[in-house]
């Protein structure tokens, strides 16, 4: 990296993330005003046209692509229209060991003073809880599941590429023409389509100002900069500015500040959390790159460039802050923005293209948080692309993460899209799959399935409370065979998910209906041709998920069963349960017992790999096609980020032999230390998991540095993606660290500053991490060979 990026990286990696108050105070002042004056697209989109008009403008003395989400780097906005935080939380943010933020004493006072007394009781989070019913209540505060818009609005967004064909005057003629058509005599949503079309138009306007403000403030800085090479680059800045995001990009430096304005609009106007990415970024990038080279105006040196800058804007961007449960069960500053390399064309051709290479040059050389970058593997990715990613892999950093390209369009696909879309989508946040600039996809929280297998051995109570928060489904008694206890589980199960999809969709419809996203609708295709809202069934696709947890763990606490109590009857099903209460006191030589003879799922082992089959095809069958405001578009996916963590302190003793409190297992993958057979056992068994189902599959994996060396480890490490793929697997990632290494970075915290861990579907740095998720990375099976 030059200088430049040497600075800039610097900086952006030893600033600590603080709060900005600004957003919050601007738009209560705002509400205060005009709130009940306008329609609620209207006024929503006027409040974003406020911001656009009023935030800071900050342009860094090196910067070459422009724009923060606060009025410095790494500086965070709160959103109180959606969580109205309270002086203990912040407090609280200030202070936490994880995931902390700087807050100031008189930013802490003013939010008291102007910003608590507007929004409590007004936000969307207070309106919610004071209308959840109780049996969401028990189930919720038990830890049968989470809610991610319990604080935050839908996320899970990823841009396609109009916005690099159109301007955003060019999006206005398009809701002119909209607006125009609107059918006033028949039409009985005429004026809600109206207002919403209305909201779009201002949406636009206000993201324009904010591009041309960033202009004036260039000019303003050219004309007292002493150097003249900088005064130049401030002059340019200046004329991109003034051209996007009004008009459609023309040259490689305009289309990344396009894709960044576009990005900084959606989260400034609502707070999705992991909700925006740019998708297939090579793709998207890869004209403007091959006719820079053409015309002479661009050479792979500065494109670099220009891909740094953008990627340190991005890592200058954490997440919001989190509290409660959201905190616990996601803790961390990534935002998760997610960047697609290869795959697939929409004609089904191969991705990949020079600009795939320059952004793995740039990952692996930045090493920061983020932005996350996931390689897609096809039939048809060369196999030079597959190494080069195998060679970032192999620095042990956690990134990037490998999807299976051709799955990704067959789930697509099964879920109702044209496979051209399909090819054009891919995976943002962790691992979901989504069409790319045309969907909705919603994620609606983790499903804790071992508390619900816990729950139903206690007849709907929660051993950890005594508090019944389930329906009745039958003493241990009354289990005279297996498939009598796995036919309760499932009545458990059904119960949970149909109390959780009810609020779901009462949430989904509050957001519908209070907290609309006018300038995201702009950019989804769909919202402007129906006149309705991105959250309001919008998009040409609207797809809803429940993230189901801990897979591993049910499985082999249900093989423990059916082996110990039902094939062999070692012990009765109430005795094993007795040891799960009492944590295994005084029945170590039992819990040895179930953990060295029980067939565990992750060691192809069809015993064990039957029951994971079983629980799969029951979440698909209690959730697949439940009906939201938008149709029947509920589906599961199968990714844990560190909510595994969190529910496994909600969960007892498990019958597999794990301790309680301990964490379940992560995502798809097998419990920990029970894969004892190397990886490829464990792809075979997740191959026996119809992933096409899932709207997503997420596999860790951790190898001794010394079993990917030199190029014999490289060819290892590409054959067994290529093969577990083959087999069907959806997603694989990986890290590259020993057991040494992390145990001193715990003791040598200051020494290991930049050391990156794969934790779930992200990276982060590993002294960031409490130490409970310390010790659950090292508790991973390190595998020796493959």
């Amino acid at each position: 990296m030059n200088e430049r990026i040497a600075r800039l990286r610097e900086e952006s990696f030893v600033t600590k993330p603080s709060i900005s108050i600004e957003r919050a105070l601007l738009v209560t002042d705002f509400y205060r005003e005009n709130e009940g004056r306008y329609s609620t697209p209207v006024l929503r989109a006027m409040n974003f046209k406020n911001l656009c008009e009023r935030k800071t403008i900050y342009i860094g003395p090196l910067d070459l692509i422009v724009g923060e989400r606060g009025p410095r780097p790494k500086a965070v906005s709160t959103f109180p229209e959606l969580t109205c935080h309270s002086v203990e939380d912040l407090k609280t943010l200030n202070s936490r060991p994880m995931t902390s933020y700087s807050v100031s004493e008189e930013d802490i006072r003013a939010y008291e003073e102007r910003v608590i007394p507007y929004w409590r009781g007004r936000s969307m989070r207070d309106r919610a809880f004071e209308r959840m019913p109780k049996e969401w209540l028990d189930l919720y505060e038990a830890g049968c599941f989470t809610e991610f818009m319990e604080q935050r609005a839908p996320g899970h967004t990823a841009l396609g590429g109009n916005i690099y064909r159109m301007g955003l005057e060019d999006f206005k003629e398009r809701i002119r023409a909209a607006r125009e058509a609107i059918d006033w005599l028949n039409d009985p949503e005429a004026l809600a389509k109206d207002e919403e079309l209305k909201a779009m138009d201002i949406a636009c306007d206000g993201a324009i100002i904010f591009a041309r403000r960033h202009a004036e403030e260039a000019e303003r800085m050219a004309a007292s900069e002493a150097d003249p090479k900088r005064r130049e680059e401030l002059l340019k800045i200046a004329q991109v500015c003034r051209w996007v995001p009004a008009k459609a990009p023309r040259d490689f430096w305009e289309a990344l500040q396009m894709y960044w304005f576009c990005h900084l609009g959606t989260i400034t106007e609502l707070n999705g959390w992991d909700a925006m990415s740019p998708g297939h970024l090579d793709q998207h990038l890869e004209p403007f790159y091959e006719k820079g080279l053409a015309d002479g105006t661009l050479d792979r040196e500065f494109a670099k460039e220009l891909l740094s800058c953008f990627w340190i804007k991005v890592n200058n961007t954490p997440a919001p802050p989190k509290v409660g449960v959201t905190a616990q069960e996601s803790g961390t500053y990534n935002d998760f923005t997610q960047i697609n390399l290869g795959g697939v064309r929409r004609d089904g051709s191969d991705g990949t293209s020079e600009v795939s290479y320059l952004i793995l040059e740039v990952l692996d050389e930045l090493q920061l948080l983020q932005p996350q970058v996931s390689v897609h593997i096809s039939q048809r990715t060369p196999e030079r692309f597959l190494r080069a990613a195998a060679k970032v892999i192999r620095r042990g950093s956690g990134y990037p993460s490998v999807f299976n390209s051709d799955l990704v369009v067959q789930q697509q696909v099964r879920m109702g899209k044209t496979v051209e879309d399909a090819r054009e989508g891919g995976t943002s946040g962790c691992i979901e799959t989504g069409c790319f600039g045309r969907e909705a996809y919603i994620l609606h929280g983790y499903l804790n399935v071992p508390k619900i297998l816990e729950i139903t051995l206690h007849d709907g109570v929660d051993p950890l409370t005594g508090k019944r928060i389930g329906i009745s489904t039958g003493s241990l008694e009354d289990f005279e065979t297996f498939d009598q206890l796995y036919q309760a589980f499932e009545r458990q199960l059904r119960y949970v998910v149909d109390v959780k999809v009810r609020v779901d969709n009462f949430l989904s419809a509050m957001f519908a209906r209070y907290a609309p996203a006018p300038f995201l609708s702009v950019l989804i295709e769909g919202c402007i041709e129906k006149g309705r809202d991105y959250y309001d069934g919008g998009p040409k696709y609207n797809t809803d998920y429940i993230q189901c947890c801990g897979i591993g763990t049910v499985t082999d606490s249900l093989s423990a069963i059916r082996k110990h109590v039902y094939d062999e009857g070692r012990f009765t099903l109430r005795e094993l349960v007795e040891a799960c209460d009492a944590n295994w006191m005084g029945y170590e030589e039992m819990r040895q017992y179930v953990w060295n003879r029980t067939p565990f799922f992750g060691n192809d082992d069809d015993r064990a790999d039957g029951i994971m089959r079983r629980v799969y095809q029951s979440l698909v069958d209690a959730i697949e096609g439940k009906r939201s405001p938008k149709g029947e578009t509920y589906h599961i996916n199968m990714l844990s980020t560190t909510c595994h963590v969190y529910f496994g302190k909600k969960l007892g003793a498990t019958p597999n032999g794990r301790f309680a409190h301990a964490p379940e297992s992560d995502g798809t993958s097998p419990s920990h230390g029970a894969d004892r057979n190397g990886p490829t056992a464990v792809i075979k068994s997740l191959s026996k998991m119809d992933q096409v189902k899932s709207g997503g599959t997420l596999l860790n994996q951790r190898f001794l540095p010394s079993v990917l060396a030199g190029d014999e480890g490289l060819e290892k490490l590409c054959g067994l993606i290529r093969t577990y793929f083959r087999l069907g697997g959806h997603h694989i990632q990986f890290n590259v660290v020993d057991t040494k290494t992390l145990r001193d970075a715990q003791e040598n915290p200051e020494a290991y500053r930049g050391l990156l861990v794969r934790v779930a579907g992200y990276s982060d740095y590993f002294v960031d991490l409490d130490r409970y998720h310390q010790e659950e990375i090292i508790a991973r099976t390190a595998q020796e060979e493959i």
